[in-house]
């Protein structure tokens, strides 16, 4: 049988991720990953170009081929649970959604999202929200959606689901089904082909596991999301602006000509992923462990992205990328934004859902302020008892912070932490470590007026080797 496969282009991608993986190992700052893969779709035939399963030298399971391998996909489902919740008409990319501290009760206890950042953001439009990856907008996205819902439209998407939605609940916004490589780049490639999903090729005799009669662009496909949606997040992922409030300005996300990209990191930083499109190629790429260690302090933009951006900008060297056009199910509108939550700008939206100026009500804005009636109560405001903070490192762990807030600000009351003074700041700011904890508010006496217990759940990857081994 003929190979789908571009020998150049296979090589060029097995030796950016030995690059990738040797910079990561630097001896100055080991981070503990051992493993890469990668894989190039093209979007108009579904042709493998590339399929890199093994990293080779460094792993210590090179007979693994991590292309196939299904692992945690963190934040890089988020693109599809936007465009699900635009063809619902739930949210346009304008949409304000709050990016505040979220209690969602489950029957394992509260599951209560957090980004990796110094604070939350406030009241964000969806274009932030998924440009900047921020955590919980896309929690609150799925609450609308539901979890079924979404879980099916990401089996429609050639996802492997082992579960019902509800068996991953929210944390399913976050990433915590697992899916291949080879499945997750084959689904962006379905938002780079207008929202219609069909199989990929790595054999130019034949398809795997289909008909024959429905080989490559010849199949009719399964239409998953509207053209107009498909555009819509497109546009999104391929916002440098977008993603500013995360990734700054100066990300390696960009690219010379167009790409749309997401980058993923599963709990605990096992998995890393970057993946997007072109106008003429999708391009996957994980970085990792394939025995499932932990990586040390790496992030989808220091991980997967690097190798991401090097092997599009060799796909993308003899002739630019370009946009895809407006369908025409889309307006494009100026929208203002009440109290300047965020810059005027033109912005795409859904035929029929088009608005010019975005704001909140008064409930909204008092909601978000915390104000209510026992607000002025010697207590704590946050957390609440019984908190589970399950953290998604799609940032840097140093990042990080829950924030202890006292629900009077007035109060002469100090912060004490598992049994030691935390400062007297009506809101302080702490670097989350695994385990249980104890928080209380205590008067000048040293008595306790309020206590609450807490858990964090998933353990910090270290950021340096071990002294000796």
């Amino acid at each position: 049988m003929r190979s789908t496969l571009d020998a150049r282009l296979q090589r060029f991608a097995r030796d950016t991720l030995a690059r990738t993986l040797a910079e990561l190992n630097a001896r100055a700052h080991p981070r503990n990953v051992h493993d890469a893969a990668a894989i190039v779709i093209d979007n108009r035939s579904g042709d493998v170009l590339a399929w890199v399963g093994s990293a080779g030298g460094f792993s210590n399971a090179p007979e693994v081929d991590a292309v196939l391998a299904a692992r945690q996909a963190g934040s890089a489902l988020k693109p599809f649970l936007y465009a699900q919740a635009i063809d619902e008409k739930r949210v346009t990319a304008a949409t304000l959604l709050d990016d505040a501290p979220l209690d969602l009760a489950t029957g394992a206890g509260l599951y209560i999202p957090q980004n990796y950042d110094h604070d939350f953001k406030g009241w964000v439009s969806v274009r932030t929200a998924l440009g900047s990856s921020l955590n919980v907008p896309a929690v609150r996205t799925l609450v609308m959606v539901t979890p079924h819902r979404f879980a099916k439209t990401l089996v429609a998407l050639g996802l492997p689901l082992s579960k019902a939605g509800d068996y991953y609940g929210f944390s399913l916004a976050l990433g915590s089904a697992d899916v291949t490589l080879a499945t997750l780049a084959n689904a962006y490639r379905a938002l780079a082909n207008g929202g219609i999903a069909r199989p990929f090729f790595d054999l130019a005799d034949g398809p795997q596991d289909v008909p024959l009669a429905d080989h490559r662009a010849g199949s009719p496909g399964t239409r998953v999301f509207s053209p107009e949606a498909s555009f819509i997040v497109t546009d999104i992922l391929a916002d440098n602006n977008a993603r500013t409030r995360t990734f700054g300005f100066d990300s390696v996300l960009a690219t010379r000509s167009f790409s749309a990209v997401k980058t993923g990191t599963s709990k605990e930083m096992r998995d890393n992923w970057a993946v997007g499109f072109t106008s003429r190629y999708t391009v996957g790429v994980w970085v990792g462990n394939a025995d499932g260690q932990p990586m040390w302090d790496v992030s989808g933009v220091t991980g997967a992205a690097p190798a991401w951006n090097a092997i599009v900008n060799y796909l993308n060297r003899r002739s630019d990328s370009r946009a895809p056009q407006a369908p025409p199910g889309v307006v494009r509108t100026n929208v203002t934004y009440q109290d300047d939550i965020e810059p005027a700008r033109g912005e795409w939206f859904v035929d029929g859902t088009q608005m010019s100026a975005v704001g909140l009500t008064a409930n909204a804005a008092q909601a978000t302020r915390g104000l209510n009636a026992d607000a002025q109560a010697a207590r704590i405001g946050a957390p609440t008892n019984g908190t589970i903070f399950a953290l998604d490192p799609d940032i840097p762990p140093a990042r990080q912070r829950v924030w202890f807030e006292r629900a009077d600000s007035s109060a002469r009351l100090a912060w004490r932490l598992d049994g030691k003074p935390y400062g007297h700041d009506a809101r302080a700011a702490w670097l989350p470590w695994p385990g249980r904890h104890v928080l209380e508010l205590v008067d000048a006496r040293g008595q306790a007026v309020d206590t609450v217990s807490f858990e964090v759940r998933g353990a910090f990857a270290r950021t340096a080797a071990p002294a000796s081994r």
